[in-house]
Order: C-alpha cells, then structure tokens, then sequence
C-alpha cells in the first residue's frame, strides 16, 4: 500500500524521475520523463546508461553518458550533483534540462543505485536569453552598436579596482571626430550617422579582445585599454588613428571620410577612472590646436 501511495506521487510529479541500479540500469521511469524525453518506460526500463538512449551532452559537446556521468559519479561517492545538460528527445531534438542527481541507499546506509531528477530548463534558458539582449540594449549604443557611456562607467570601474587592488595599470585613448558637423551639414544626418557607424566599426576591429570602445557622447569616443603603459598606448593610438583616416562611406558616388582627434593617458598609482578620462580628454584640445588628425600623450604630440 505503501508503495502503491509513493509510486503514485511520483506519477504526479511535472520532474521527470528515473532510477538506475549499480550497473546504471533503469529501473523506474516516470510519466513527466516519458513527456519530457519522448521515451516511453517500456522503451527504457531495462536500459542502461551505458545504451546512451538520452545521450546527454553539456554545454561543450561532451556526451556525458559516455565520459562524465553525475549519475555514476554519485554512485561512487555518495555526493549529491546537479548541472545543465542537453537531453536527446526521442523525435531527435535536443531538450536543455536541470538535472539533479542522488544516491539511493538500502537500509544499512549502502549505496544500490541512484535516482535523477530532471527539469525542462528551456524557460530558463529563454529567460538568460532576453536578460542578455535586455544588457545588450541598456549598454550598447543603439546606433554604432558599441558600448554607450554607461557601459563605460562600469568598465572604468572594473579598470580602477584592478589598479587598486592588484596595480595594473591602464589607459584611455579619447578619440573625437574631426569636422563631423560639417558632415551633417554637406550630407544630411543620415549619412552623419553612416559615418559614424563606420568609425565605431573601426575604432573596435584596430583593438586588442580586451580592450573596449565606447561612444561617449555625439561624435566622441572612449577606449579603455587594460595593462597598457604609454609606449603601448601611442602604438594603438596610432594604428587607430592610420585606420579611420583611411575609412571612408560610399555616398552617391563620393567617398565621405573623417579624421579623429586623439588624446591619451595612463593611469597613476591611486587615480581614479574618471581623472584619467579627464585627462585623456584635456589631451584632445592639444591635437585640435595642432590641426586635428592627431594624437596627443602627457602633453607631447606622438
């Protein structure tokens, strides 16, 4: 009776549950299982893990039936394991699931097989899926598709505590569009903003993966380069500044181009982001002043 009223509650569950003996051979395959995999319990009953009906995968492609098992991991020592595994479903998908795998135990305390429970994880999934688009839109800018300032206060952040904590230091190349009104003006916003999307798409592919460019404002430019000295930062200036000057938008048949004004600066021991932005952008009047198209580092022309 007692058994009867357990199986019962197992039927109702929405998990799927299935238990398998020491020689990973299913001895109890549930209703939400058979729903969830495609799998009846005739057709697995009997089965063992080693047949690879599910054939669960993680995240890296590794069949984890074959090399990786929690299931056969818990049997050995005991240890309750969970993780996100891709299920096979009967029809040949893959279904994403949690998994939660337990030893069973007889009534001396030893271990005689092992029980997982598994949850639809698709939700969970769709979920991280529109969290990550909602990040991507509230940091990215929405026209040049970089990060937008916000994105670049909390990389400054980032950057200021490594100094802090651990004295990396870096540095921050201050980059404004030379003339840009004047494209507006000549060619419309239109194509202002086609210019603008150009130089962003430049400015990112000139970079290091690390490194990070945000538009901080209308047609300025931040980079934030981590563990960089001053010789390092006028070489990347000046790779980035060679590269927009030789970008250019098609137009009705013209070639519209723009050149940048650079400004830089590494960060000093205890300085906070936000005064090497400032100085990084004091830098940029410099290179105004000199007839644009260039960069300027601790007040010297490079």
């Amino acid at each position: 009776m007692e058994r009867k009223f357990y199986k019962e509650v197992l039927e109702s569950l929405t998990d799927g549950v299935y238990f398998t003996n020491l020689d990973r051979k299913v001895t109890y395959w549930n209703k939400a299982a058979e729903r969830l995999s495609g799998y009846s319990a005739t057709e697995v009953v009997g089965k063992s893990c080693a047949d690879n009906v599910l054939r669960h995968v993680d995240e890296n492609g590794i069949e984890l039936c074959i090399e990786g098992c929690p299931l056969a991991a818990t049997m050995e020592d005991g240890e309750i394991r969970e993780t996100n595994v891709f299920m096979h479903h009967k029809f040949g998908h893959r279904v994403p699931v949690f998994v939660r795998a337990s030893p069973m135990r007889d009534e001396n305390g030893q271990i005689v097989g092992a029980v997982e429970v598994f949850t639809d994880n698709s939700k969970n999934l769709d979920m991280l899926r529109e969290m990550e688009e909602l990040r991507k839109e509230v940091l990215t800018d929405q026209l040049t598709k970089v990060g937008n300032r916000r994105y670049a206060s909390i990389i400054m952040e980032r950057l200021e505590d490594s100094l802090q904590k651990e004295d990396v230091s870096f540095g921050v190349l201050f980059v404004d569009l030379d003339h840009f009104k004047n494209v507006n003006d000549t060619w419309g916003h239109h194509v202002g903003d086609l210019v603008l999307q150009m130089a962003a798409k430049t400015l990112k592919a000139a970079l290091r993966p690390l490194d990070v460019v945000c538009r901080w404002g209308g047609e300025e430019f931040v980079i934030l380069i981590p563990n960089i000295e001053s010789e390092g930062l006028a070489v990347l200036a000046e790779r980035v500044r060679m590269l927009v000057e030789n970008s250019w938008v098609d137009h009705e048949g013209e070639r519209i181009s723009v050149t940048a004004s650079f400004g830089g600066a590494v960060a000093e021991q205890g300085e906070v982001a936000e005064s090497v932005v400032d100085r990084a952008d004091k830098q940029v009047y410099l290179s105004k002043e000199s007839g644009r198209n260039c960069i300027h580092i601790g007040g010297v022309k490079v």
